[in-house]
């Protein structure tokens, strides 16, 4: 059972991870090395970790560690539906949303693989009779517009996914509908989103699984007031996703209802409903499909127990090195590709909303650090933002770059005798070096230190099978990162509290007075 897991620090394997000197970068980083230290991924990926300061010894141990701890079939108990949210007693069944790798999962006589299924058939079926015209607004207009009304996993995910595919979505000839985002409350959000729509002509989609979202709800009324105001009928222009439990569920005041459940977690719910609706629409299920191969193809390599086979486990166990080992407290995600201009902030939310937790599974304090600070941006405008700090900085921040030989696009000219393309991966390419090597100058301000350790995750292009694999890589090295730290990577009580919070104060039943003094700063006034 997952509450009789060790802790970290009672490892074996990590005890004599300790003791290994450092790697030095600048002797490690050779051409054969950067050839070799690769492993394959779904969709034509590739995890590269050749400037990671890492050699055999160390991959020895991190072999060990991951049987002592028994990951991949702790991974294993997950997919066959044991529940490894211990702090919610529930199941983890986000991978069963894009295929089945254990046996069936029934609960409560349903088998939840075949509901998945069946919610995303509804939902491909959905968005034909839009796409055909057989559904329309109030107006008898066609739906060109989908608008997703979310929040948190909700919104993140989506939009990132929607982002990365947009383009090549283009190039297929698939960009079937336009798609926007509203997720904050703050009114201004809803204002700009909803200038840029044609009401008549937007298909909101409601994403809540509890139904009682605050700052979903409220723009959900911001949204229906507009539409009244242009003397459309709301309820011709929403669909709910939500849990069947919810009180959006069969409710007459959307025009459909689409299902997920408590077994999958928002930030972990791009592949269920939350994701296919609104993907769905805007490019249609094929593609939506293709995502969904991608990342099932990705779930399959992460059952491999030999970590120089298994990318998303060899990526947890080096993080763990990073943190754990060299101390290192947070990692930057730095895709050179403008369509995952979004991905690095889903990973924020994926990555510190799950393992960002100071007590084990049995709920003692931890006694090492858990989760790392996640932050990034799309090069090469970060090169020109906070790379100083990662070049020359008092901390080191690890690195993991993601790139791909092709644009999605076809708009690449040759410029001073090289592409745009060639440009960007040529920066690519040059700070692997740069952030590892490093430069030594007499000039203080002119040395760069090296010893920044990166890895790469490189493909042809950007396809939806692509983006699939990368999403599932990263959600299955949290995971791994999650058993090794023996901590519940699937609850998120660290949220809870500001929204207790934030409901007194606007019930005006707020007891604790620097709460009202704070809120009387910020012009809040006792409710009527």
């Amino acid at each position: 059972m997952p509450q009789s897991c060790p802790n970290l620090n009672e490892s074996r394997h990590y005890a004599d991870l300790l003791s290994l000197p450092f790697t030095d970068l600048r002797r490690l980083l050779t051409a054969a090395r950067v050839s070799a230290a690769e492993v394959p991924m779904a969709a034509g990926l590739y995890y590269n970790y050749a400037a990671m300061p890492v050699e055999e010894r160390h991959l020895d141990l991190l072999q060990g560690l991951s049987d002592e701890f028994d990951l991949v079939g702790q991974y294993q108990r997950l997919l066959a539906g044991e529940r490894m949210n211990v702090g919610e007693n529930r199941r983890v069944l986000h991978h069963l949303t894009r295929g089945q790798l254990g046996p069936a999962v029934m609960h409560d006589g349903r088998d939840l693989g075949a509901f998945y299924r069946e919610q995303h058939q509804r939902i491909f079926t959905f968005a034909e009779q839009v796409h055909r015209g057989a559904l329309r607004g109030s107006s008898g207009a066609a739906f060109t517009q989908v608008c997703q009304i979310g929040i948190g996993g909700s919104d993140l995910g989506p939009r990132a996914l929607y982002l990365a595919l947009r383009q090549e979505a283009r190039r297929q000839g698939c960009q079937l509908m336009t798609a926007e985002f509203l997720s904050n409350v703050d009114p201004d959000d809803a204002d700009q989103v909803l200038a840029r729509l044609d009401l008549a002509r937007t298909l909101f989609v409601l994403v809540s699984k509890s139904g009682t979202t605050q700052e979903t709800l409220t723009n959900e009324t911001l949204v229906r007031a507009a539409l009244r105001q242009q003397g459309l009928d709301d309820r011709a222009h929403l669909v709910a996703v939500t849990s069947e439990t919810s009180p959006l569920a069969g409710n007459s005041a959307y025009r459909d209802s689409f299902y997920m459940d408590d077994f999958v977690g928002g930030r972990f719910s791009s592949t269920s409903a939350v994701g296919a609706v609104v993907l769905s629409l805007a490019f249609g299920p094929a593609i939506f499909q293709a995502l969904l191969a991608g990342a099932h193809a990705q779930d399959a390599l992460a059952l491999q127990p030999d970590i120089r086979h298994n990318a998303s486990l060899l990526d947890a166990l080096l993080g763990v090195y990073l943190r754990n080992v060299l101390g290192y407290p947070c990692s930057a995600v730095l895709p050179y590709s403008q369509a995952l201009s979004r991905f690095p902030a889903h990973l924020q939310q994926l990555d510190m909303e799950s393992n960002g937790k100071s007590v084990n599974r049995r709920g003692e304090p931890l006694p090492y650090a858990s989760g790392p600070i996640i932050f990034g941006e799309p090069g090469t405008n970060g090169q020109h933002s906070f790379y100083q700090l990662l070049h020359q900085g008092t901390d080191v921040v690890p690195l993991q770059f993601i790139g791909f030989e092709q644009a999605q696009g076809q708009r690449d000219l040759l410029v001073q005798d090289s592409t745009s393309q060639d440009k960007l991966n040529a920066n690519l390419a040059a700070q692997l070096v740069a952030f590892a090597k490093g430069r030594a100058d007499e000039n203080a301000n002119r040395h760069f230190a090296g010893q920044r350790p990166a890895s790469l995750i490189r493909g042809a292009r950007l396809t939806a099978e692509a983006l699939g694999a990368l999403l599932a890589h990263f959600e299955n090295k949290i995971m791994f990162q999650g058993f090794v730290w023996n901590i519940n990577s699937f609850d998120q009580e660290g949220v809870q509290l500001g929204k207790v919070l934030t409901g007194q104060l606007l019930a005006g039943t707020a007891e604790d007075e620097a709460l009202q003094a704070y809120g009387r700063l910020l012009g809040l006034r006792p409710p009527a």
